[in-house]
């Protein structure tokens, strides 16, 4: 009995220390934010719609994705795992708790240039929404944000972190 009791244990513990390795840090939401600025820096607009709109491209690693918001119209050109988003005002979406977190990301973009924010979000595959903290960062002309997004980041402590 002891024996199959210190068995499931540290088959629990370790499944455990298992998903917080796999868990994303800060640093690779933001890194992966910068690539996708500094692709869409070097071969433009229309490729980098594409590669952060494919689901199988190079802007999408394991649990993180980035998103392309337009700056002037409140709308994403490109997500790789909801299209239906694309080319919609987004103006009125609200989180669970009543959050506009489109109208924040531009917000953060437009002030800032780059910064954290948090907000509620379903997992992939999951109806119900979580906590989720995404880093939003302003394309070097202005006309476009990249967002990538984690869950079980703390969007305050990232942000305290890149000071």
């Amino acid at each position: 009995m002891k024996k199959a009791l210190l068995t499931t244990l540290a088959l629990a513990l370790g499944l455990c220390w298992s998903s917080l390795a796999l868990a994303a840090t800060p640093q690779e939401v933001v890194d992966l934010a910068k690539s996708a600025s500094k692709f869409y820096q070097e071969k433009g607009q229309e490729a980098a719609i594409a590669a952060v709109g494919d689901k199988n491209g190079p802007f999408v690693k394991g649990e993180l994705y980035i998103f392309m918001g337009s700056m002037d119209k409140m709308e994403l050109v490109a997500h790789p795992m909801s299209p239906q988003l694309l080319a919609k005002d987004l103006t009125p979406l609200k989180d669970v708790k009543g959050k506009l977190f489109f109208v924040e990301f531009r917000n953060i973009a437009r002030d800032k240039g780059a910064g954290w924010t948090e907000y509620w979000w379903p997992k992939p595959g999951e109806k119900e929404a979580s906590p989720k903290a995404s880093y939003i960062l302003k394309s070097i002309d202005g006309k476009f944000y990249f967002g990538c997004g984690a869950y079980g980041i703390d969007a305050k402590t990232a942000e305290a972190q890149a000071k």
